[in-house]
């Protein structure tokens, strides 16, 4: 599956965003959404559109107010998932 592909698929999850523009987000975004806001077949899809490594390398990115959009239970959830990925 293609990253557009998987963002049409799940373009729900950016409804504020114009249906113009949800091609061109940022892996930043796609990711936090995903963690976030999708299901566990979501993130797994996530991996194989993106690979672990990149899904890992953006999650452990996030600083400041972006690392604070992540609910603490989940931050430390997905840091020990994406760990060996880093």
């Amino acid at each position: 599956m293609l990253r557009e592909e998987f963002i049409d698929k799940h373009s729900d999850l950016f409804w504020y965003t114009p249906d113009d523009q949800k091609h061109s987000i940022s892996d930043a975004l796609l990711v936090e959404r995903i963690l976030c806001d999708g299901t566990l077949d979501d993130y797994r899809e996530l991996m194989s559109v993106l690979g672990g490594k990149r899904v890992a390398d953006v999650f452990f990115a996030a600083k400041g107010r972006q690392r604070s959009n992540y609910p603490p239970a989940l931050y430390h959830f997905f840091s020990l998932l994406l760990k060996d990925y880093a």
